[in-house]
């Protein structure tokens, strides 16, 4: 058995299982999840189509590479999102198509690790326990960052020494990042890339969320982005993952693509040639159609920003939170027992959340999640509303 099997915790989701099994809320309360960042926006429809219309290609074998129009429509979307120039993101060798993040942010670890050496994956805390599981499993060892108000909710990488950087073999950063919202600006993307020069690391910027963000004169910067300000042309050390689940609501179609260092991308294009996970050619036609309209992401940004408008107003300051900069993610301190909250908040009202010490690490305080709890806002805006209401009438009758 893989013995890095051992160390993998409880996926938060069980966890909340296990915290809300045996509660019985209101019968009259009809239950509003805002737990699993699933989004509940329709599709493109135009994205529907495409992939019904492929549905014959489904008696062909896919190439693990994927169709060559599939990844030009996703290196210049890259090009045209992060500002730079036109072919600086080599279709044919820069680029693969994936079959979402997650599965891409889990299998790059197996590429970049050497087992047995030693080697670090760090990682922000509170965060996403993908990367956790990609290092376990990968043989290396779990290096948590910690991410917390001080450090307005970005991972702290000054707090690693030289030598600690030095047995970094692998980075995971997340921006806009899961749960907090908090984006990376760009000095803090060439301080990162500065330190993978430095001491020999690769950077997996996990981007999944990139697409929703509510200034739009502000669009979040991307790992690319800063490599092309820093002069590094070639993304060297650098690796970006994008997908279509909460930028096109389809996290259903399994879809997104990894961009950057050509000499990773053929490395990891090698390994899922033995791993055997092809886009299916129906999920790459209709991904091609979504890359290349614009015009529903943005209405998708203007739906969160004014479900986010309407939940804070119905929230009325009960508790302390703001909109982020970007996600779709609140990620409020309830002043205490994010547990006992997150419990009490089901048993008395039917409004499930997760508590915010299911996605940091460290006992106790220790853990910057703890007395947090993340709210996913992709229910309905009529659900946001109502959830909000409940919350704010369980908090000023007390609470837990």
């Amino acid at each position: 058995m893989n013995p890095g099997l051992s160390g993998l915790q409880p996926y938060p989701f069980e966890r909340l299982s296990a915290l809300l099994s045996g509660v019985h809320p209101p019968p009259h309360l009809a239950p509003i999840p805002l737990t699993i960042g699933e989004p509940r926006h329709p599709p493109p429809a135009a994205v529907l189509e495409a992939l019904a219309t492929a549905l014959p290609a489904v008696s062909r074998y896919p190439t693990i590479a994927g169709r060559a129009d599939l990844r030009q429509a996703c290196a210049s979307w890259a090009e045209r999102r992060f500002g730079l120039r036109p072919g600086q993101v080599d279709a044919d060798t820069m680029l693969l198509p994936v079959n979402g993040t997650r599965e891409a942010l889990f299998a790059f670890a197996q590429v970049v690790i050497q087992a047995g050496t030693g080697a670090r994956v760090c990682m922000p805390n509170p965060g996403y326990q993908i990367y956790e599981g990609a290092a376990l499993l990968a043989g290396a060892a779990p290096h948590y960052l910690p991410t917390d108000a001080a450090g307005h909710w970005l991972p702290d990488l000054e707090s690693i020494t030289p030598s600690e950087w030095q047995a970094c073999a692998l980075l995971y950063l997340c921006s806009p990042g899961n749960p907090t919202g908090a984006v990376m600006d760009l000095d803090y993307l060439c301080r990162a890339i500065e330190l993978a020069e430095k001491h020999d690391f690769v950077i997996a910027s996990d981007e999944c969320y990139s697409e929703i963000y509510f200034d739009e004169s502000s669009p979040p910067p991307g790992l690319l982005q800063a490599c092309a300000a820093l002069g590094n042309d070639t993304f060297r050390r650098c690796i970006a993952f994008h997908s279509l689940s909460k930028r096109s609501n389809l996290p259903g179609l399994r879809s997104g693509f990894v961009a950057g260092d050509a000499k990773w991308i053929e490395s990891f294009r090698r390994y899922r040639t033995y791993h055997g996970c092809s886009m299916p050619e129906p999920v790459q036609q209709a991904s091609l159609v979504a890359w290349s309209d614009e015009s529903h992401v943005r209405e998708n940004r203007a739906l969160y920003r004014q479900k986010f408008a309407a939940f804070l107003a119905a929230l009325d300051g009960r508790l302390m939170a703001s909109t982020p900069a970007g996600a779709f993610y609140l990620w409020p301190a309830v002043g205490g027992d994010d547990e006992a909250f997150a419990r009490a908040l089901y048993q008395r009202t039917a409004v499930s959340a997760l508590p915010g010490s299911y996605l940091g690490r460290g006992g106790g305080p220790a853990n910057p999640g703890c007395g947090h709890l993340r709210l996913s806002l992709v229910a309905s805006l009529e659900d946001c509303v109502e959830a909000a209401m409940r919350i704010r009438a369980f908090v000023d009758a007390g609470g837990t």
